[in-house]
């Protein structure tokens, strides 16, 4: 997202440059350990959606979130999340 170019609704920064920004805000953040429920809850998913392709790697995002307890998604990319209703998909712009 960060390095996908700009017209394709990406950030258009450098490897570096998204480095850099990971790093500035890493801090604020808890990074949810890979559990092995997420595999049960991405199987699930990708069952009950009939996802393919590309998308099971939305659906894995997801499961983690499921897996943990998680309700809420901040994303840029709210439409390619809108089949699971099992989240809440809320785009930056959104945030007060």
């Amino acid at each position: 997202m960060a390095t996908r170019p700009s017209d394709v609704n990406g950030l258009g920064w450098t490897t570096a440059e998204a480095a850099r920004e990971v790093g500035s805000i890493l801090g604020r953040f808890i990074l949810l350990p890979d559990i092995a429920e997420a595999f049960s809850e991405w199987l699930g998913l990708v069952t009950k959606h009939e996802i393919k392709g590309k998308k099971a790697h939305d659906a894995r995002l997801v499961a983690v979130m499921q897996a943990h307890g998680v309700e809420n998604m901040l994303t840029f990319n709210t439409g390619d999340f809108a089949a699971f209703v099992e989240i809440k998909a809320i785009h930056p712009r959104d945030v007060n």
